[in-house]
């Protein structure tokens, strides 16, 4: 391990010189294959103690697709059915449980995933990088990879690939520091442990919480633990399904992360798994395509004809009925808050995204209403009373 890199530039090609250091002691990051650059190690970090965080609460390979240091993505190896493996354009049946967290974590949000930084828990195994070198991805960080593994990622990319090794047991300083405007800031690390412990004070008339919501709970609460507040994360069958990132109103984090939800779901209707797309048609715009579809700018496009560009034949459009229709039986869905929900209307707009069990810290004057508004719904919430701002 070195003491020091010297990186390309910063967050852009003017912020030079740029370059990353321990002032005490050696990097705990090894490059295996290309030249990461500041955001990538800014995503890596950040990404790496998520699945990290992930692994030790479930006991499950974990993985994560950040994107401009949040995860758009973030998953427990899970095994996948066959809607999974068709909505994630996955061929292999029997994959590596690291494959299919990763898979999962790279299906969430497949458009804002373009581009991602992988991360994974576990040593990379040759399943999982099969999966990587397939998408569009900037790099991966993980404990190890296997020879085989590490041949194919060196692969990508005409063999600049970004591939870097972190030491599984580093531990960081008590203490951390940035900069901002020349002023050093100064806190102590957010070590806040989410387990079992904060999923006991059900404030809902409905006490039903089983063990697979508390899972995706603790799966929700680890990704906002590392995502740009205010945040909101809504999860499923032990994935984030959609992220309200960065937004200045919690309101809007809802609708964000459940508009992202919707999609994920909508997905997985008979229609769009059953689009005719052209032989040959890329990976991306496959995505964008379905994005597409499942959106009114379907009309658009069946009006301009430009559907002759994607698909074999003209796929008939979802109406506005059928998609009603088809989110009203998602249910089971979880949600977690990185602060307390201000008023019953993020309650509202998370029911319409099938949310059925519900965690946040708790401690709003409103905390009334917005319990009063679960209670409407037959929801499951918790206060935790634990605050995840990360900024």
């Amino acid at each position: 391990m070195a003491k020091e890199l010297e990186l390309k530039y910063g967050c852009n090609p003017n912020q030079k010189p740029s370059r990353l250091f321990m002032e005490h002691g050696e990097l705990p990051v090894k490059v295996l294959n290309g030249r990461p650059g500041y955001i990538n190690f800014m995503d890596a970090l950040n990404s790496w103690q998520l699945v990290k965080e992930l692994k030790e609460a479930t006991g499950l390979a974990s993985a994560a697709s950040f994107k401009h240091v949040s995860p758009a993505g973030a998953a427990v190896g899970l095994p996948l059915n066959e809607t999974d493996r068709k909505i994630y354009f996955v061929d292999e049946e029997n994959l590596s449980p690291l494959a299919c967290a990763y898979a999962r974590a790279r299906g969430a949000d497949r458009m804002s995933s373009y581009g991602d930084w992988a991360a994974l828990s576990d040593i990379c195994d040759e399943d999982t990088a099969r999966l990587i070198k397939k998408e569009v991805s900037d790099g991966v960080i993980a404990p190890g990879y296997t020879p085989e593994a590490l041949a194919l990622l060196k692969e990508k990319k005409k063999g600049m690939y970004n591939v870097v090794e972190i030491d599984p047991n580093y531990v960081p300083d008590p203490i951390e520091r940035k900069q901002v405007f020349g002023v050093t800031f100064e806190q102590g690390r957010n070590n806040v442990k989410i387990d079992d412990s904060l999923f006991t004070n059900i404030v809902t008339e409905n006490h039903d919480l089983p063990e697979n919501a508390v899972r995706d709970l603790k799966i929700a609460l680890i990704a906002l633990k590392y995502t740009q507040s205010n945040s909101v994360a809504y999860a499923k069958n032990g994935q984030v399904i959609g992220v309200g990132a960065g937004q200045q109103s919690r309101v809007h984090c809802v609708r964000l992360a459940g508009n992202k939800a919707d999609n994920w779901w909508l997905r997985q209707n008979p229609k769009v798994l059953a689009l005719p797309f052209k032989q040959g048609i890329r990976r991306a715009d496959r995505d964008n395509t379905i994005d597409v579809y499942i959106s009114d700018e379907y009309e658009d496009v069946l009006r301009e004809g430009t559907w002759q560009n994607f698909f074999e034949t003209r796929p008939e459009p979802l109406s506005k009925q059928e998609k009603l229709d088809w989110l009203a039986k998602e249910t089971g869905v979880s949600l977690g808050s990185d602060a307390f929900f201000p008023f019953g209307d993020n309650i509202e707009r998370a029911h319409k995204s099938g949310v059925s069990y519900i965690a946040e810290p708790g401690g709003s004057i409103r905390d009334d209403n917005v319990i009063e508004t679960c209670n409407r719904y037959g929801m499951t919430m918790v206060f935790n009373g634990v605050r995840l701002f990360h900024h």
